[in-house]
């Protein structure tokens, strides 16, 4: 157990490094050699964790969306009580905006990523899988609060998850741009919350 605990550590720091490079740079003039120069090792022992450069993207891909995964999960556990359906996403729609330089950094590396996928099917089927259980779970707390009788029926669908997903793509893109500032993207972000559920921000939503 110990030896693949060390080994998966040590495919992590690759990724990492990698990660490095695809802010700064991009990943199209990213080589093994490079990669292997920015984590410290020979190029031999690089290739003893991954034989190929897509098998290193693939992981790497995979070790980001993990990571943004349990920031979100870290955001909605931190929120008091039970919280509502509108808290919920709120909680999940910062934790995919780059409001300080942790999340710039996995913006950066995303798009990064995002720009390759679109000529690697590998890349590109990697990227996309897990766009149907978000657009599903934003649904369930659209639907949930259309319970609750906090949403109108005909706004807990599919689309209406599909669309706050796409406005925090383009507002993410927008920062890293800065065509505005973390501040200004989560304010639009809450002005689309309040037109979806109606009226102004919930005290304690802020």
């Amino acid at each position: 157990m110990p030896k693949k605990v060390d080994h998966e550590a040590r495919r992590q720091e690759i990724s990492e490094a990698l990660w490095r490079i695809a802010s700064t740079r991009g990943l199209d003039g990213a080589s093994l050699r490079d990669v292997a120069a920015e984590a410290g090792i020979s190029l031999g022992r690089l290739q003893h964790y991954f034989r190929t450069k897509d098998e290193m993207l693939a992981f790497a891909l995979q070790h980001i969306n993990r990571l943004a995964d349990h920031r979100i999960r870290e955001r909605i556990a931190a929120l008091a009580g039970e919280p509502s359906p509108r808290e919920v996403l709120r909680a999940c729609l910062s934790g995919m905006l780059p409001l300080d330089e942790k999340s710039r950094i996995g913006t950066l590396v995303g798009a990064a990523y995002f720009n390759r996928a679109v000529h690697d099917e590998g890349l590109r089927a990697e990227a996309k899988e897990g766009i149907p259980k978000l657009r599903a779970f934003f649904a369930d707390q659209l639907r949930r609060a259309a319970e609750r009788g906090e949403l109108p029926p005909d706004r807990a669908t599919e689309d209406e998850a599909m669309l706050l997903i796409s406005l925090a793509d383009g507002l993410s893109t927008y920062v890293l741009l800065d065509v505005h500032g973390p501040e200004q993207a989560m304010r639009l972000m809450d002005l689309q919350l309040a037109n979806l559920f109606g009226g102004a921000e919930r005290k304690g939503d802020g």
